[in-house]
């Protein structure tokens, strides 16, 4: 599918992958509509020239409304925790997405590309895990979600109605919360530490590298096809967070044995403050195979961790993120 003259709706357009998406699809001749839960996430949006609806993806009216006149749908909105109620993370991540699939597909939009996450592994799975690699047993409600949602939303597929799941490792880059952000400011407090020594391996996937894969997918028309995604280096967790704390102008981590995290994380349970599935995922061993995308979609990771570090460290620095007055901000929003 050409790119050019066609209408993108993008579901949680106020999110980080979301604005980029939004960003890039626009700079290649798209038309931009935008799907944001709360009017306050929607205004970055409408600033770079999307349309932006505001509402819910669970509500049946305004998927319809959403749907109306759109080529693409990019489902990125749902429920990103380590924890929480399953029912809450089925009503937004299954029911949702469900939603949005089945009245993409009544009104005539041809590609429905469904954002999953690698968590559908898990923490523990064989190393270079391929697409056809063990799903996760366990009972960590956003990985069974996930792999729920991409199950049902790919029974959808058809000739007229094509389905992608994508499959995104550890998404970093310039406003990014969970792996820039949120470690930053733990360290700024002296908070954040390393675990066993930041062993194992961060499957990082700089912003633009997986927009570009989403776009090479919905070019390809790779219907019906599930694709992991990462930059395609076996980075360990104690680079990159050392690499991170040096562009945030933070001295290098320390480091304890991981025991140690678990036997505090069993201390919080009632707060939540250090939990256990946290722990997991920044002590997960192993790397994503991403052979398939680079064979039939031709993907390659353009920007690596030396140039996807330089572009965050000048968004730290141009818009002051560790401020306080950018947190509150951040916050509202």
């Amino acid at each position: 599918m050409e790119l050019q003259g066609k209408t993108i709706l993008i579901t949680g357009i106020g999110g980080f992958i979301g604005l980029r998406a939004a960003e890039l699809a626009l700079q290649r001749g798209m038309t931009v509509r935008g799907l944001q839960r709360t009017a306050a996430k929607a205004e970055a949006a409408k600033t770079l020239g999307a349309e932006v609806i505001v509402g819910s993806i669970t509500d049946a009216g305004v998927a319809e409304q959403a749907c109306q006149g759109v080529d693409v749908v990019l489902h990125l909105a749902g429920l990103v925790r380590e924890s929480g109620d399953m029912d809450e993370f089925t009503h937004h991540n299954v029911t949702g997405a469900l939603n949005i699939a089945k009245t993409a597909k009544k009104c005539g939009v041809q590609c429905f590309v469904n954002m999953s996450s690698a968590m559908v592994y898990g923490f523990s799975y064989p190393n270079h895990v391929t697409e056809t690699g063990p799903l996760y047993q366990g009972n960590n409600p956003f990985c069974q979600t996930k792999i729920a949602a991409e199950q049902q939303v790919m029974q959808l597929n058809d000739p007229s109605f094509g389905v992608i799941n994508l499959r995104p490792g550890d998404v970093y880059g310039p406003r990014s919360l969970i792996w820039v952000v949120r470690p930053l400011q733990f360290m700024k407090k002296g908070l954040f530490v390393l675990i066993n020594d930041g062993r194992g391996v961060m499957n990082h996937l700089y912003i633009d590298n997986l927009i570009d894969a989403i776009f090479l997918a919905i070019q390809q028309e790779a219907y019906g096809e599930t694709f992991n995604l990462t930059d395609g280096c076996e980075t360990s967790w104690k680079e990159y967070f050392t690499r991170l704390a040096q562009i945030g102008g933070m001295p290098k981590p320390n480091s304890v044995p991981e025991f140690a995290v678990r036997a505090l994380a069993k201390l919080h349970v009632a707060d939540g403050s250090v939990s256990t599935a946290s722990i997991d995922s920044v002590t997960r061993p192993y790397a994503y195979s991403i052979e398939k995308a680079c064979n039939q979609l031709g993907y390659r990771p353009k920007i690596d961790l030396d140039e996807g570090m330089r572009c965050t460290a000048e968004w730290l620095q141009q818009e002051n993120v560790l401020s306080s007055e950018w947190l509150a901000r951040a916050k509202a929003s």
